[in-house]
């Protein structure tokens, strides 16, 4: 199984998935952390570099498709703060979304979603024009 960490910048969790530089990957093998690998964002508008502060739109759906196509060996995604259409992309591919309600390092985040301590995303989605 594998897990996706949002990350700012290859080693902390990013403070929205979207705007992410890379997606930490966690490879789980008999219910703990058995490696890690770092994937550039090269599937969303922001990662990409074609959206400026806080510019949104235009981009929409064709970006949730190439970031659910790039996660899709992924079972859940972690992470701070998360647009809601992203989330229902991720949700329709197959991909659980969770949102973090503490700050942690992507271990921790990674062992609390295997002791179940984490609930998937729900309220404290993003609404705004994400």
């Amino acid at each position: 199984m594998k897990v996706a960490v949002a990350s700012s910048d290859g080693t902390n969790i990013s403070p929205h998935f979207g705007r992410s530089s890379h997606f930490l990957i966690f490879n789980i093998e008999e219910g703990k952390i058995a490696g890690k690998e770092v994937r550039n964002n090269t599937f969303t508008a922001h990662g990409r570099g074609q959206c400026s502060g806080e510019q949104h739109g235009g981009h929409g759906m064709r970006d949730h498709v190439s970031v659910v196509e790039a996660l899709s060996d992924c079972q859940a995604v972690l992470c701070y703060g998360m647009g809601w259409r992203a989330a229902e992309a991720l949700g329709r591919g197959g991909i659980q979304v969770f949102v973090l309600g503490e700050e942690c390092t992507p271990e921790r985040a990674v062992s609390l979603y295997l002791e179940g301590k984490l609930a998937p995303a729900g309220d404290e989605l993003c609404r705004g024009r994400s």
